[in-house]
């Protein structure tokens, strides 16, 4: 039983994880419609620290070492704290939501070139391929985009969290595979809030529009993404190669566009279209197995 259950959450997790973080555009937009980025961050940290507190209250996990710890806070300001304020920074520069995926969504290349060296990981040239046809769809959509002006800080934005999200990924798989989701998610929250904080105070007025769409879509954020999501997400890191679980990010454009487009009415031309599917099939590029026996190093 256990193991068609596991076998079970193996084929969803990667589907589950692409909805919710694909979600969590929409629900930035929504977010950033009642504060400044850093101060609309700064409660979302809050809110979630508070619910994690309450569940570590009922499990008691084990808390990590402080050199652990260490490495958590490291780790949640590179996956947190910079990539959630590229992006959220992104969107309240006019960067469509549907779009502000686009950017992160190279993460594959820059995984695929880092996971090589730095985790030993082999990339076959198929992976490589795939890789490749991933970056021609994201040109493609980005073709005849404004990239100047006020949305040009945006774009910008969203190459911070880019390479955030690029070497967080590595550095929680290398350095944070054993620690336990709830006491290691606080840290690196609590971590980020404190970014997220002091950028508020020193950049912004602080001033929050208490909406009913500002509070659902906070509260989306919270319980969908920094609990739902991250965790499937650091779950696929323990259990996948990096390059596979970065590749996941190929698809959270195209399913970031399909909600804009239901919710905000975000439309994308053929090409856009086309660039999305490109996209898709170098997803399953990167995916599909490699088949062929390993060789020992005496053989």
């Amino acid at each position: 039983m256990n193991q068609r259950w596991d076998d079970l959450a193996a084929r969803a997790a990667p589907a589950v994880f692409v909805v919710l973080w694909s979600s969590g555009f929409i629900g930035t937009k929504y977010a950033v419609s009642g504060a400044e980025p850093l101060t609309f961050l700064t409660i979302r940290m809050a809110y979630v620290v508070v619910l994690l507190a309450i569940i570590i209250a009922i499990w008691r996990p084990k808390w990590p070492s402080p050199r652990e710890a260490a490495h958590s806070a490291v780790a949640g300001l590179l996956i947190h704290g910079f990539y959630l304020a590229g992006v959220s920074i992104a969107i309240y520069h006019h960067v469509p939501a549907g779009l502000s995926a686009l950017i992160p969504g190279l993460q594959p290349i820059l995984t695929s070139t880092l996971a090589n060296r730095w985790l030993g990981e082999r990339v076959t040239p198929l992976q490589w391929g795939g890789l490749l046809l991933g970056l021609v769809g994201v040109l493609l959509v980005l073709k005849s985009r404004p990239m100047t002006g006020e949305v040009g800080w945006g774009w910008f934005a969203t190459c911070v969290a880019l390479v955030s999200i690029t070497i967080g990924t590595l550095y929680q798989k290398r350095f944070c595979g054993n620690i336990d989701w709830r006491t290691g998610n606080t840290i690196q929250f609590v971590t980020s809030g404190i970014l997220y904080a002091i950028g508020a105070w020193l950049f912004e007025t602080r001033v929050v529009n208490w909406s009913m769409e500002f509070i659902l879509g906070v509260s989306w954020l919270v319980v969908a993404l920094s609990i739902g999501s991250i965790s499937v997400l650091y779950w696929l890191i323990r259990r996948a190669a990096a390059t596979q679980v970065a590749s996941l990010f190929y698809l959270v454009p195209a399913t970031t566009a399909l909600m804009a487009y239901v919710l905000f009415n975000e439309r994308l031309d053929v090409l856009g279209i086309v660039g999305m599917a490109i996209c898709a099939a170098g997803v399953f590029l990167v995916n599909k197995p490699d088949r062929r026996p390993e060789v020992s190093p005496g053989s």
